[in-house]
């Protein structure tokens, strides 16, 4: 399904895409992949999948959900 705002996703995007991996990276995480849309990096062994502008974050280590801040939060109870 395609966003109904394509204009504000593109001003918004990149905005979102570099606080994020900044934030990730502050916490000590690499970033194994980066493109556009969605980051890549390792939290316990697997892969978590995040994708700045909806807030989707994924992975097996992790609980599946929205917003940077609820990731955030499991990875500091990770630590």
């Amino acid at each position: 399904m395609a966003r109904l705002d394509k204009q504000r996703e593109s001003e918004l995007q990149p905005k979102r895409l570099a606080f994020a991996k900044e934030a990730i990276m502050k916490m000590g995480y690499e970033i194994t992949f980066e493109s556009k849309s969605e980051i890549n990096f390792y939290f316990r062994d697997a892969k978590i999948k995040f994708f700045p502008y909806s807030g989707w974050h994924s992975g097996a280590t992790i609980k599946d959900g929205r917003g940077l801040n609820n990731l955030l939060k499991q990875l500091m109870k990770g630590l």
